[in-house]
């Protein structure tokens, strides 16, 4: 009986199902449009259509954008907070910074908790930890009593110095849960148990605000599994680039908030190792927009920075993904200066671009590449149709007449206009921490992410393009390369020259004790268990850390201050080796090693492929004659120069002129588009 793994990812167009078959490592794809309303319909569909039989699943994991969505869209339960009487106001407070400096006029978003839902109790503890006054039992009954009365759904517990002891805080959920045992509850020493009282506020109330959605989605979708006849856990897909089970999910349903997002990230870091590229970029192109992610020396770079909504971080550890409104769906339009723009307003998947005939008159990158010739007459696999003649009329009315050009000029005004947003976006992941692109190669995918991403490596000087066998699918793959992951820390702020290696060990010890536990708990066996240790640093003064990775045994913490000072260096392009180094933050990487399948190797045979016809592509004003090639029938070997087009079910492939490709063992092509 053959055993397959499944993979989903839900994505604003389309859900892509990929099924690895375990023995061969063959991978077969299915996708089905995005259903918005119940993402679990399309999932269910998607599975459906390929022929699963969820008897047979080993293994289903998912990247999920319920949380995301919920938070973007503010489809929120009632949610109340407690806090420490006279900080009721630090999630509205902030840091009193704005996204925007120059903009006066624009206001940061309310928090996801009103203010008449943050209550506070009597209680005290001070810096040190020491409890100045016990919490106030009658005065958390009341609140409890006035919270069951307004019939909120979970609630965010965040008492001030909690981080350091957290006593009064957890008899308070123990309160609430007498009065209260059906509700979420998050105490901020458990969500983040770290200095700085906005971010860890700010992280246990998006916690408990998506707890309630999160928790009921993942109940819903595993009991659908289990009907279906699937026998395991559910695995999702956090942001920090593991998963986690259902079991974890209870407590930690905020780390869901970028679950979508890191899947591709995951999948461009593996096929860039694959390759041989240690450094990568990931560039994931869908229907609505555009992931940018990093690989540095084989491991993904990782941010505490990250945020749904602006001025409320989200402080679990995350692959840094940044995202913009750049996708086949992302519309031409023309600003008030009389200049051209592109996204991030996008057409979505309904009605989509106008060559799919659904009522859309508005240009978007696909009409302008059907206008161009970059693609055919069908997507999917000819599931959608592209009509011409409308995306013509689109791309005319959008851009050729507004601003007094020809057809064909217009439609590469769009993509131009694209790929400078694009490039800029991978400048901000890569120039800005101080990495040169042109020591990297790009992973185009997405569904539109091979027909631009040879366009925009040539603007960065990336010398080689990956494409991925199934790039329209790629995402969902990385849910199939990841571990059972979770991230512990503990706040621990000393001088590095007076800590001693002894109490750093201590410190590691204690919450290593916790990630031990919480594996076990999700039924990871001790020889699959790893831990990896870091140490934040800084330079005394600084408020801004940086992380270096510990030893499992630390011998000489001066060996964690010399690493420090090299990444400062490398982050920084500055070193200050005489001034004093504080350590803020000690660390632990818990990883549940699962057993992966390997993708399958082929025999690499030089030869050139047979076309499989031609057609007139434009590049840079001029007609081009571009071969035509069916990926499917692509073998390992395969070598062709540009012009070319290589169309499949999930994805359309182009070689611009004077840049040649080759296919793998592995069957990426491999795009060389300059020195």
């Amino acid at each position: 009986m053959t055993k397959t793994r499944v993979a989903v990812d839900v994505g604003g167009t389309f859900t892509d199902v990929c099924i690895m078959d375990e023995q061969s490592g063959q991978i077969r794809i299915e996708k089905t449009p995005s259903t918005p309303d119940d993402p679990m319909r399309a999932i269910m569909t998607g599975v459906s259509d390929a022929n699963v039989d969820l008897a047979d699943v080993t293994m289903f994991s998912h990247g999920t954008t319920v949380a995301t969505n919920a938070l973007i869209t503010r489809k929120l339960p009632r949610v109340a907070m407690v806090c420490t009487e006279g900080f009721r106001d630090v999630v509205e407070i902030r840091r009193s910074n704005k996204e925007d400096l120059w903009d006066t006029y624009k206001d940061v978003a309310k928090p996801y908790i009103p203010r008449r839902d943050r209550l506070t109790v009597k209680e005290r503890v001070d810096a040190a930890g020491k409890v100045l006054q016990k919490l106030d039992e009658e005065d958390a009954r009341r609140v409890a009593t006035i919270l069951k009365r307004r019939g909120v759904q979970a609630i965010a517990v965040c008492f001030i110095n909690s981080y350091v002891n957290n006593e009064n805080e957890v008899r308070m959920r123990a309160i609430l849960r007498e009065i209260m045992p059906d509700v979420h509850i998050s105490i901020s020493s458990d969500i983040m148990p770290e200095i700085f009282e906005h971010e860890r506020f700010s992280t246990t109330m998006v916690n408990a605000a998506v707890s309630p959605v999160v928790v009921d989605y993942v109940s819903r979708l595993g009991d659908k599994l289990e009907a279906g006849g699937y026998q395991r856990d559910l695995l999702l897909l956090h942001s920090g680039g593991g998963v986690m089970t259902p079991a974890s999910v209870k407590d930690f349903a905020a780390r869901l908030a970028g679950s979508g997002i890191a899947a591709g990230a995951i999948a461009s870091r593996f096929i860039g190792n694959l390759c041989g590229y240690e450094n990568s970029i990931g560039f994931d192109m869908g229907g609505t927009s555009t992931d940018v992610s990093l690989t540095y020396r084989g491991e993904a770079t990782v941010t505490k920075d990250w945020y749904i909504e602006y001025g409320y971080p989200i402080r679990f550890p995350s692959i840094e993904v940044l995202t913009i409104g750049a996708g086949g769906g992302s519309l031409a339009w023309k600003d008030e200066g009389g200049s051209l723009r592109n996204g991030p307003q996008s057409a979505g998947a309904n009605p989509g671009p106008a060559c799919y005939s659904n009522g859309n008159e508005v240009a978007t990158n696909t009409d302008a590449n059907v206008v161009l010739g970059r693609l055919g007459r069908s997507l999917a696999g000819g599931d959608i149709t592209l009509d011409p003649a409308l995306a013509e009329a689109a791309v005319r009315a959008t851009v050729a007449e507004p601003f007094g050009m020809e057809l064909h000029e217009a439609a590469e005004a769009i993509i131009d206009v694209a790929n400078a947003n694009m490039a800029n976006a991978v400048r901000l992941l890569s120039i800005s921490r101080g990495h040169d692109p042109r020591d990297f190669a790009l992973v185009a995918f997405g569904g539109a992410g091979a027909l631009h991403g040879a366009a925009v490596a040539k603007e960065l000087s990336i010398p080689v393009v990956i494409v991925p066998p199934n790039p329209g699918v790629t995402s969902a793959m990385g849910c199939l390369l990841v571990d059972i992951q979770h991230d512990f820390s503990d706040s621990f702020m000393a001088d590095a020259s007076t800590t001693s290696a002894e109490d750093l060990e201590a410190a590691f010890s204690k919450i290593e004790e916790e990630a031990i536990e919480r594996l076990r708990h999700e039924g990871v066996s001790p020889e699959n268990t790893v831990l990896q240790r870091s140490v934040e640093m800084m330079y005394q003064g600084q408020w801004r850390s940086l992380a270096v990775s510990a030893p499992s045994k630390i011998i000489d913490t001066q060996d964690l201050v010399n690493s420090f000072h090299n990444e400062h260096e490398r982050e920084y392009n500055f070193r200050r080796e005489d001034a004093p180094v504080s350590i803020f933050r000690v660390g632990v990487k818990a990883t549940g090693v699962v057993q992966k399948a390997e993708l399958p190797s082929f025999e690499v045979v030089q030869h050139t492929p047979e076309p499989t016809g031609t057609r007139d592509v434009w590049f840079k004003g001029e007609k081009r004659q571009a071969s035509t090639y069916d990926r499917a029938q692509m073998k390992a070997g395969a070598e062709f120069a540009g012009p070319a087009i290589v169309e499949q079910v999930d994805s359309t492939v182009v070689v611009p002129p004077e840049a040649t490709a080759k296919v793998d063992q592995y069957l990426n092509i491999l795009i060389r588009v300059g020195a």
